[in-house]
Parts: structure tokens; sequence; C-alpha cells
């Protein structure tokens, strides 16, 4: 029999898989960040295992053993989520064989930002991403026993609708979002220019998730924007006025925060937060400086940052130098503060000030 998904009121728990192709990739740091992102979406996970691969299974994504394997390890879980990208007709055949809801890394990270999508914009985005995510999969994802369609992580829709997994419908739902967020994307261009023609500059804040971005913000702006220590805690694109000294004053904006393998279709979603980094004058790359992966994570986020086309210059800015002795040899400008500590943060103002007074000659 299959399990029942229906209360959606009691924790899901989880089993996670991670798929390796190259060895030099550390496999538990990916694992780790997989964990991250389920205790963000309130699923508990009770175990983890993970295959190296040469080449992808068509039918299973995995070889057809590890299935036979996993189906003693999955028995006390609700869904098996993998850190990889799966077709419709891999989600069916491992839901089938495993008798369990089975979502993909791209899934998880779309049913977060469906839960936490505040904005009417953002919710407009993240539904737009869904249904393009769920389109090509309706007719194999519809077919795995029912097992996807009744509820939990994976089908939860912005503002706690639940997804409806219809072609008719999504095709349709598509077409309007696409005419809505058109409109307001025109709209937010008006207000763009009439900000950029203020003669203020711009200046984003981006990073990978969790590197401490929205702390930062509150910290120079006084603003009071929601700051966790969860991977995605804000979603929003956030502006705020903050005065470098007497006279002069700019706009500072916080960025959704980034992700390895983010889906495309949420770069797209999410394209007015990345033209905040694409059109700013001065761009603040927050990395948490404590974080043994952060060279990748940097990487990361350069190649977005690539990616839109972004050309102004580049301040890094690193964080939590407070839980380090001693910072590796830099060959770029960059920063150290800590924001939670409140230390660091005079000399933040004084280099940002001082790399767009460079501007103006």
């Amino acid at each position: 029999m299959s399990k029942n998904y229906s209360n959606e009121k009691r924790k899901e728990k989880a089993f996670l898989f991670g798929v390796v192709f190259d060895n030099k990739i550390e496999v538990s740091a990916q694992l780790k960040e997989l964990e991250r992102l389920c205790d963000t979406a309130g699923v508990e996970v009770v175990g983890q295992d993970f295959q190296m691969l040469r080449e992808i299974n068509p039918t299973f994504l995995i070889g057809s053993g590890k299935v036979e394997e996993l189906k003693g390890k999955v028995k006390d879980a609700d869904v098996l989520v993998v850190d990889h990208e799966l077709s419709g007709s891999q989600i069916r055949n491992l839901s089938d064989e495993l008798n369990i809801k089975v979502i993909d890394r791209f899934n998880l990270i779309l049913d977060i930002f469906a839960t936490r999508a505040k904005s009417n914009e953002g919710k407009l985005q993240v539904e737009l991403a869904q249904a393009k995510y769920f389109l090509p999969r309706l007719s194999s994802i519809s077919g795995s026993s029912g097992r996807f369609s009744s509820g939990g992580v994976g089908t939860r829709g912005p503002g706690e609708t639940k997804l409806e997994l219809d072609k008719r419908h999504l095709e349709k739902r598509i077409s309007y979002l696409e005419k809505q967020l058109d409109e307001i994307k025109k709209n937010r261009e008006v207000k763009n220019r009439a900000r950029y023609n203020s003669n203020k500059f711009s200046v984003a804040i981006v990073g990978y998730t969790n590197a401490g971005k929205s702390t930062l913000l509150n910290l120079l702006s006084k603003a009071e924007v929601y700051a966790d220590d969860k991977l995605f805690a804000t979603l929003e694109t956030t502006s705020r006025k903050l005065f470098l000294k007497l006279g002069y004053e700019i706009i500072l904006t916080d960025t959704v925060g980034f992700i390895e393998k983010l889906p495309h279709a949420l770069m797209h979603a999410f394209a007015s937060t990345l033209d905040e980094a694409k059109n700013a004058d001065l761009i603040l790359h927050v990395v948490d400086v404590s974080d043994s992966q952060r060279k990748q994570k940097m990487k990361v986020v350069n190649e977005v940052l690539n990616n839109i086309g972004a050309k102004a210059e580049i301040l890094v800015v690193f964080n939590k130098c407070d839980k380090i002795h001693l910072l590796p040899d830099m060959d770029f400008d960059y920063v150290c503060i800590s924001a939670l500590k409140n230390s660091g943060i005079q000399e933040l103002k004084a280099k940002i000030l001082e790399k767009l007074e460079k501007l103006k000659i």
C-alpha cells in the first residue's frame, strides 16, 4: 500500500540521496546543503545515501542495483529527495519501485520559494516557475500511483494554495501569469528610471543564501528585514536608503540568495531581483568566510553575475570574521566584518564611499 500524505500538519520524513559524477566533489557538503533545504521546507531528514555515477540511467537516474538497496533504507520515510534534476519518468519509476513519493532538488527549492513568497509579484513568479517545472512532467507524475498528487512538500503553491496538477489548467495559467508579470515589469521599469534619474548611487547586496545579506542590510540601514539562520530566509527584494556621510545618500538593495544548481525557471522568475544587481553601480558580494565551501559558493555567485551581464565593480564582504583566526591571502579587494557583532561596519562604509567617489571622476 502507498503511504498517506494527506495530513500536512504532521512533519514529513525525508530520505536524501546524492548523485556524484566527479569524485573531487564533496558529497557530504552536497547532502548537508540538501538537509538544510529540507529543514527550511519543514521536513525531517531520517537518512541519506549517495552513488558515484559514470553515466545517467535513463530509467531511474541511478543504477537498478542501488534502487533495490534503497527499498530497505527508505521504509521509514515519506519522501525521497534526490540532489539532481529528475525527468517525469524517472520520478514515476523511482516512486513505483520504492513505494514512496519522490522529488528532486529543484522541486524542493521551488516548494520553499512557494511557501515563503510574500509579495504579489513574488507569488506570481514562483507559481510561474512551478508551472513551467511541472508541465513537461505531468503525464509521468500523474501515473506514480497517486503519491505525488496527495499533498505535502513538492506540491505546495504560493500563499499556501495547493498546486493544481492539470495540463490544460497549467497551460492557461502560464499564459495568464506571464501577462501579469509583464505588466508588473513595465511598472517597475518606470519606477526604476525615476530612481536612477535621482542621481543616487545604487548598491546591490548579493551572495550565496544564508551568507548574512539581510543581517547586513539591517545593520547598515537600520531596516527590519526578516533574517534567520535558514536557507532562503527572505525572498523579496528590499531597498533602503543609506547615508554614508552628510548629504550623501545611496540606495542599498538586498537580493534573493543564490544557490548552486538553482532551477533555470527560478533564474527567469526572479529576473527583477537579478536586475537590481545587473543595474547597480556597486555590488557587495557577501561571503560567509567561516564556510569551508566558500570558494565554490563564491564561484556560483560570480557565475550568476556573469550570466546576467552584471558589469559593476564587486567588493567582497567577508562576513562572520569573528569565527576565524586568520584570513587566507586574497588577490582581490575585500572588507572583513561581523554583521552579527557589528564589527568592521565603519570600514565597510568607508570602502563603499571610496568606490562610489571614484565613479564620479
